[in-house]
């Protein structure tokens, strides 16, 4: 799989966006030096998409699958999209506040520390659904790393759609999440544009 090794500060000055969306600490952001020159309407499209998969940390082939999936699905392909990245596991991980970003959720996920309805589950794109219940397996929830994460974690606020526990490490999706509920600064219409033509 390509690693892109560009560092997260740079890619999110490139992007102009926030690296607060991605949990990286604010003061060690420089405001970037916005450029006037014109972006086209296919860089305005390019620029959404890398910025959705970047906030993810989807690659392109996955991605573009997800964009099929969504375009299949019934409503807007593009709120499609984003619920469907946003109920990818990694990104429920770190919703939920058990990691600090989507990267370390990431990790979590793939070093089996995370069950989903009880069934240890190590695949970060596992889609979860409404009903299902998330939590970190017994014998992590006592390792350090874990109690680290809680304490930097302490003021995060749970999305509206889910439940989630930092004393127990556990939560429960309620629901779909809703466009408006996400609060992820894409504009998810033009990348569907890039997608159609």
């Amino acid at each position: 799989m390509a690693i892109n090794r560009t560092p997260i500060l740079k890619r999110c000055r490139s992007l102009e966006l926030e690296p607060a969306y991605l949990g990286v600490n604010k003061k060690s952001h420089r405001k970037s030096m916005r450029s006037n020159r014109k972006v086209s309407e296919y860089g305005l499209q390019l620029r959404e998409k890398q910025k959705a998969k970047f906030i993810y940390g989807v690659q392109e082939k996955p991605f573009r699958n997800l964009y099929e999936k969504a375009s299949r699905m019934p409503g807007l392909v593009g709120t499609n999209l984003m619920t469907m990245l946003e109920l990818r596991l990694d990104n429920i991980i770190f919703r939920m506040g058990f990691a600090r970003t989507r990267r370390e959720a990431r990790q979590i996920v793939s070093h089996r520390h995370v069950l989903v309805n009880g069934k240890i589950v190590n695949i970060p794109s596992y889609r979860v659904e409404p009903g299902d219940t998330v939590e970190i397996k017994e014998k992590s929830k006592s390792l350090q790393r874990f109690k680290d994460i809680v304490e930097a974690n302490g003021s995060v606020a749970v999305p509206a759609w889910m439940e989630a526990s930092s004393e127990t490490l556990s939560g429960k999706i309620n629901e779909k999440p809703l466009r408006e509920q996400i609060d992820v600064p894409v504009n998810e219409t033009l990348i569907v544009e890039l997608y159609s033509k």
